[in-house]
């Protein structure tokens, strides 16, 4: 299971992210090493694997059921 401390993203890095699907925000889940999309209509997490975000719209998964 991944840590807090398996997850190291550049501030500069999450400044500037944005959800590739509607270009909203990222926020870090660190319980779940993934990047999700801050706006309630999109809501996709986005894994991120071995400390490289993998922001492509058919890997992220739905976090809330439409």
């Amino acid at each position: 299971m991944p840590t807090e401390a398996d997850v190291t993203l550049s501030p500069d890095f999450l400044q500037v992210a944005a959800c590739p699907s509607c270009h909203a925000k990222l926020a870090v889940d660190y319980d779940h090493s993934e990047l999700v999309c801050t706006s309630t209509d999109c809501a996709l997490a986005y894994p991120i694997i071995d400390g490289i975000p993998v922001l492509l719209i058919d890997e992220a998964r739905p976090t809330q059921s439409r």
